[in-house]
């Protein structure tokens, strides 16, 4: 209490001894300015140092120079280069203070300057003692001076609010014009973020075991918040790419709760649930749990948006789900639906289509339902040099493997069946599908033009 009861008496005193210079030099404006408080004694230094200026505005009084009585507030007022070490080095009480002031009211001439000096040191020498620091700075064109000492000949007795949230900031000496002190104000976010209710306890690509596992679908289950699912879907999903977790998810009951997302609105979650989905499928147990929604999937596949990360995600769950023969049978009604997204889908999602139809030909047994189905007729224009060797790669295999399960199967006897539109017209008794294929036999590729002999030494 003893430093706070001094620092208050030196700022009480400070005011008073301020108050009164100003006012001492208010009553003495007319006086001749030839006259010198300090009988000469500023002239004994020549050497400049670094001062404390108190900025108002573009005009500096300084060391011998007159005061400028006609500018008002807009006047800038700067400190002497050096004030004697005789005037107020030593803290002085607020009668101190007060008889130096009676003192400079005997003279006149710089009295301004003098009495600004004055202060200047005053009020070092108190932000010193009560052991703040004496910092000025200007920010933005504003007064920022240090704590509780008020501004002299301000209107209203008073200082402008500062911008900054600091109190002071280091002045340099050598002013070259207006400081800018940086704001420290916290600029407004652009975007809003994104937060979820809680933060998840894994990171996205840790293996965990079967208890930890629990506590992710757990929070899958009960959160309905999509920025948690989307993150527990990818977390399962990365650890349903060792087999060891695929077993454990579906021994947790996990794949009914991450199908129960596949219904949503969201395009991310439905894309990172068949993510996880596709990863699980590997597994044949899995597979046999994951048909009864695989309908669903085929259906969401073919009415959603083009190309989209949702589709290509759905389509490779279908093509893990066919590799084997057990559930293609639930896929068959779709057959004309594959071949129009083969035709109307880009690069990727034609290589995607091709791989699952494929699957469909490596069984005799889909044959029949597969060449009766209607197919566009452009689809011709896949046997085309122009597309690169993985397209016709495919599509090579995909004829190969149709025109094998016709003949095994004995369908040519029975082509009256078939319509003009049927994929089998259109492989097997048009020409067209053969002259294009032939036209590939001088293909650049080697292993395309391979693959063209392969499937000619068979027709």
């Amino acid at each position: 209490m003893g430093r706070t009861r001094e620092a208050g008496c030196v700022a009480a005193g400070v005011v008073i001894g301020a108050g009164a210079c100003y006012c001492v030099y208010r009553l003495t404006w007319g006086r001749d300015e030839s006259e010198k408080i300090w009988d000469g004694d500023d002239e004994e230094d020549e050497e400049e140092e670094e001062s404390i200026d108190i900025v108002e505005s573009g005009v500096k009084t300084g060391k011998g120079a007159k005061a400028n009585a006609g500018m008002g507030t807009g006047a800038r007022l700067q400190g002497e280069a050096k004030v004697k070490a005789e005037v107020g080095m030593e803290l002085q009480s607020g009668s101190d203070i007060k008889a130096a002031a009676q003192v400079g009211a005997q003279s006149g001439g710089g009295l301004e300057a003098k009495a600004k000096a004055l202060f200047n040191t005053l009020k070092e020498q108190a932000s010193a003692k009560a052991g703040r620091g004496a910092r000025l700075s200007t920010i933005s064109g504003n007064r920022t001076l240090a704590p509780s000492l008020p501004c002299p000949g301000g209107r209203g007795g008073g200082c402008h609010p500062t911008r900054s949230s600091r109190v002071g900031s280091r002045a340099s000496g050598k002013t070259k014009g207006r400081t800018r002190g940086k704001s420290t104000r916290t600029p407004a976010t652009a975007w809003p973020v994104r937060r979820g209710k809680f933060n998840f306890p894994y990171k996205i690509d840790d293996i965990l075991g079967a208890p930890d596992l629990q506590k992710v679908l757990n929070i899958l289950e009960r959160s309905n918040d999509p920025f948690i699912q989307e993150i527990a879907l990818v977390t399962l999903g990365n650890n349903a790419a060792y087999s060891f977790n695929q077993n454990a998810i579906r021994e947790l009951g996990g794949l009914p709760i991450i199908a129960k997302l596949i219904k949503t609105k969201d395009p991310i979650i439905r894309e990172k649930a068949y993510n996880a989905l596709n990863n699980l499928s590997v597994n044949a147990e899995n597979q046999g749990k994951i048909k009864t929604y695989i309908s669903q999937v085929c259906d969401d596949t073919m009415i959603c948006r083009l190309d989209s990360a949702v589709q290509m995600a759905g389509l490779r769950l279908l093509t893990n789900m066919t590799v084997t023969n057990h559930y293609q049978h639930l896929l068959s009604y779709s057959f004309p639906d594959f071949f129009a997204l083969l035709f109307l889908g880009n690069y990727f999602t034609k290589i995607q289509i091709m791989k699952l139809i494929i699957n469909f030909t490596e069984n005799p047994a889909m044959t029949r339902e597969l060449v009766s189905c209607k197919v566009p007729s452009e689809l011709i224009s896949l046997f085309n040099k122009e597309w690169d060797r993985e397209i016709l790669l495919n599509i090579l295999t995909l004829f190969e493997n149709i025109n094998d399960n016709i003949k095994n199967e004995g369908l040519a006897s029975s082509k009256k069946e078939f319509s003009r539109s049927s994929l089998f017209f259109l492989f097997k008794e048009s020409g067209v599908c053969v002259k294009k294929i032939k036209a590939l036999a001088n293909h650049n590729d080697l292993v395309v033009k391979v693959k063209v002999l392969k499937v000619l030494t068979k027709l």
